[in-house]
């Protein structure tokens, strides 16, 4: 560990590796979150 990282105190138990199933729902979520958000943006820019 460096001398200039910052230790949490959970950091001591190493967490398992992120799953790729986890990993693969994250990115479909962001992606809807992300079209609704845009989708919405332009839709107020569109109508204004």
């Amino acid at each position: 560990m460096a001398k200039d990282e910052l230790k949490l105190p959970g950091d001591d138990e190493k967490k398992p590796a992120i799953s790729m199933n986890r990993l693969a729902l994250w990115l479909v979520v962001g992606a809807i979150g992300a079209y609704l958000l845009l989708s919405g943006v332009i839709g107020i820019i569109a109508k204004g």
